[in-house]
């Protein structure tokens, strides 16, 4: 059985005719013989749409109770067992109400297509995930039912259903949309022409991505190489020189001709290395496309012209612009030019423009020289075996009665050469060839010491010599350079792997990445250095080593980072290739500065978060904690003073009762509110000891009625190091709440039990329960979930438990409770850490 097939409706906005359109479809199959039946539609009292849904066969609905009230959703077991060949479903966004198979319809839907069973759903461009915050942005309206771009991206169609923002406000006018009480509202908030427009133009880019990936994908599958001119994408060849800012910028004005032009900015490296580009100028060339919308890309080639046509049909381009050659007049000579050969090799699918600037014919600069990454020593030694060996070997062979031969006197001088091309390079290698030629023309082809040669055969031998020297000393320095490339590599890519660990591990000591980085390069001083924009002067970050550079001008490396941060090196100055490493040290460098900003940022956030919860918790049992006694009090005061009524000794006794009780537990409150204030400035701390739950949990459960709560204390539970008042007053605030919640005639249970070294107090209802997405919810201040009373509080109590049991070092959270209601966990510490003892006396006391 196969996985059916997903058809997605994907609206502008509200009201533009998704629904009408997939009932319009589910018509046309129907007519065609194809089995399908609605799923879910909703028409929402709209004249139109409420017509198509007429000989359709429709899925009965499944009822689900919530919160004493009805809700109808999709059936998804009825679809199933129906297994029809096409379903509609509706809203594919929506979110189910709580107790439905899955939380959101797109989790219904998901499961139909497991089946085989195919799908046609609609959504809002406003629903997609990703653009929640550019349409909260854009409308002022938070979407609170979403689907990840993922699930609408993986469908097999997508059909965009637009209308223009006039034509769509006139259909509200005219109550197509929604009844005429709402219209005039929609019309002056959400539906504003603005808005409209913007929703549009995301959907419209939104669908051109999804296009666009598929047509690559398209284009991969069939491995069609030639361009396909479906929309301008302007390749822009940067060299690194300063010519490549008018490029881009003309290459922007050609995008825009065209709607949906793109410009993608590409600087091709060599795989060795070496390069002539200037790392800032790269840097401004690529905030500057950047800031123009395009996009810049680093490619490694060897052949700069192929790697650039690769790159521009490999990402479908349609223009290349090139700037005119830097290049003197002389150095044609040696080759037409990465212009010319790209316009040559172009093709007809590829137009390339040569845009004139002012660096024309000035020069390129000369290439860093081969060796010197070998070193002094080694080019010196080459260049004394290439030139004085020969010399040495030629006295040596002229002054000896050995007759080696021709043949052996030339294998004597290729090892030289040889051994010059190990040392030295190419250069020494061909002075060595050069000269052993010369040399043997001179001393051992007759005539002897004369230039000329008599027999041609010999004549061919030396020049095979020549030949076979130059071919041998070319494969031995290539073989060499390639030696110390692959070690060279091997290098890098240890301390490019110390970086990618250090990212691992999140390491954020900046001293010490700067100090790897001056002992890798072997730099006196490495000083990161960073402002805050152009004009303002350069402060140091962090540095490490003796005199360290105060701008990036002052030091022999400076490496940029973005336009604010620079690595500034001193101490002598780096080959090109060593740059490649240096600017992911300088990107480590950025990355773990903003860590330790983040970090410190993130502790001054936690420390104003334990402040702020101390001054909520405070300000929440002054507004409702001390209430209710304040109430008590006042009510007997003034029946005290009433003259209407003769009280008698015993009511009067009573009523100064309940004045003194009130009066102990608002004095109680008041010291419990003033250590808590107090820890707000650090002045004090919780009165942390030792405590038994079985003293403090009967006294919490004062203040609630008789019968309405049960507690399960075990006798043996080990001491928590708790507050005694502060667990009293968060133990108090949570069976209140849990009390108000619960059925009449069905207690809240409050049960204690040992976990290791903690200890958890669970309180019990079997009230309706909160879903899973509110629970934390419940905990912020003011909060009122569901249908609570009114008169019942201000929704502080919860958020007042968990500050207290926060500031004492423990957690408070909330579970379902099997079989329907709520339950409150608090944990906290045991006193040193140790477990219950074995009972000897009664397991329990309940109160």
């Amino acid at each position: 059985m196969g996985r059916g097939k997903l058809r997605i409706y994907l609206g502008a906005a509200p009201g533009v005719g998704k629904t009408y359109a997939m009932l319009a479809e589910a018509h046309r199959r129907v007519e065609r013989g194809t089995d399908c039946v609605v799923g879910f539609v909703e028409h929402h009292g709209r004249p139109r749409t409420e017509v198509l849904l007429h000989g359709l066969e429709t899925v009965p609905r499944r009822t689900v109770e919530y919160r004493g009230a009805s809700f109808t959703e999709m059936d998804v077991d009825a679809v199933l067992a129906r297994r029809p060949a096409v379903a509609l479903v509706d809203e594919l966004a929506h979110t189910n109400v709580p107790g439905s198979r899955n939380p959101k319809r797109w989790q219904d839907v998901a499961e139909l297509l497991a089946a085989g069973i195919d799908v046609v759903s609609t959504v809002n461009i406003q629903h997609l995930e990703s653009l929640g915050d550019v349409v909260e942005a854009i409308t002022g309206v938070r979407q609170q039912e979403t689907v990840p771009d993922e699930v609408v991206r993986r469908a097999d169609q997508i059909e965009l259903v637009d209308m223009s923002p006039e034509a769509l406000r006139r259909r509200m006018a005219h109550g197509n949309v929604y009844t005429p009480d709402k219209v005039d509202a929609a019309l002056s908030n959400y539906f504003r022409p603005g808005n409209l427009t913007a929703l549009r133009e995301l959907a419209l880019l939104w669908t051109a991505d999804r296009v666009d990936e598929y047509l690559r994908r398209y284009r991969g599958e069939h491995n069609i190489r030639s361009t396909w001119q479906a929309r301008e994408r302007i390749v822009v060849g940067l060299t690194g020189g300063p010519e490549g800012r008018t490029l881009i910028r003309r290459a922007t004005r050609l995008a825009e001709k065209g709607a949906g032009g793109e410009v993608l900015a590409v600087y091709i490296a060599r795989s060795d290395g070496l390069t002539a580009a200037s790392p800032k100028e790269l840097a401004v060339q690529r905030t500057l496309v950047e800031d123009l919308g395009g996009s810049f890309h680093h490619v490694v080639g060897d052949d700069i012209p192929t790697a650039l046509l690769e790159f521009a049909r490999g990402v479908n381009a349609t223009q290349i612009v090139l700037g005119s050659s830097r290049r003197r007049t002389w150095q044609y000579v040696l080759g037409p030019g990465v212009g010319q050969t790209v316009a040559r090799d172009s093709g007809p699918d590829l137009d390339v423009h040569i845009v004139t600037h002012g660096e024309v014919a000035k020069g390129r600069g000369l290439p860093v020289a081969r060796g010197a990454r070998l070193g002094r020593s080694r080019i010196l030694g080459g260049w004394l075996v290439g030139v004085a060996g020969p010399v040495a070997l030629a006295l040596l062979l002229t002054h000896t009665d050995a007759d080696l031969g021709l043949a052996n006197d030339m294998l004597l001088f290729l090892a030289l050469t040889v051994g010059a091309a190990l040392l030295g390079g190419f250069l020494p290698a061909l002075a060595s060839a050069a000269a052993g030629s010369l040399l043997l023309n001179w001393f051992f082809t007759p005539p002897i010491h004369r230039i000329t040669i008599a027999d041609p055969l010999n004549i061919v031998a030396i020049a095979v010599f020549f030949g076979v020297a130059m071919a041998v000393a070319s494969v031995v320095d290539l073989a060499a350079r390639r030696t110390q490339q692959a070690a060279r590599l091997r290098a890098e890519s240890e301390v490019l792997s110390y970086l990618a660990g250090s990212v691992l591990r999140g390491e954020t000591s900046l001293d010490a990445l700067l100090e790897r980085v001056r002992e890798t390069f072997s730099m006196e001083s490495v000083t990161l250095l960073e402002r805050a924009d152009g004009a303002e002067p350069w402060v140091q970050a962090a540095a490490v080593g003796p005199h360290p550079a105060a701008r990036p001008e002052d030091a022999d490396v400076d490496m940029p980072v973005g336009d604010h941060l620079a690595l500034a090196l001193s101490g002598r100055v780096l080959p090109a290739e060593d740059r490649r490493v240096l600017g992911a040290f300088a990107a480590q460098a950025a990355v773990v500065l903003d860590r330790q900003r983040l970090v410190g940022e993130a502790e001054e956030a936690r420390k104003l978060a334990e402040g702020n919860k101390i001054r909520t918790s405070l300000l929440a049992a002054v507004s409702h904690d001390l209430r209710t006694p304040l109430a008590g009090i006042k009510a007997s005061v003034s029946s005290l003073r009433s003259d209407d009524v003769e009280w008698s000794e015993e009511d009067r006794a009573e009523l100064l009762e309940g004045i003194e009780a009130g009066a102990d537990r608002l004095d109680h409150l008041v010291g419990n509110l003033l250590d808590m204030s107090r820890l707000q400035t650090g002045t004090v701390t919780p009165l942390i000891r030792a405590v038994d739950l079985d003293e403090v949990v009967p006294m919490a459960l004062g203040g609630v009625p008789d019968g309405s709560a049960e507690a399960d204390i075990p006798e043996t539970l080990p001491m928590v190091e708790v507050d005694k008042g502060l667990l009293e007053r968060a133990v108090a605030n949570i069976v209140e709440n849990a009390v108000k919640y619960s059925p009449d005639g069905v207690p809240v249970a409050v049960a204690a039990s040992a976990l290791g070294d903690r200890v958890e107090l669970r309180v019990v209802d079997r009230g309706p329960g909160v879903p899973d997405d509110s629970k934390d919810g419940i905990f912020e201040p003011f909060q009122r979930f569901g249908d609570a009373p009114r008169g019942s509080g201000v929704g502080l109590g919860l958020a007042v438990a968990r500050g207290f049991v926060e500031a004492m070092g423990g957690t408070l959270s909330a579970e379902d409770t099997p079989g329907g209601g709520l339950t409150m966990v608090l944990t906290l510490r045991a006193a040193g850490g140790g477990t219950a003892p074995p009972a000897a006396l009664p397991a329990h006391a309940v109160t």
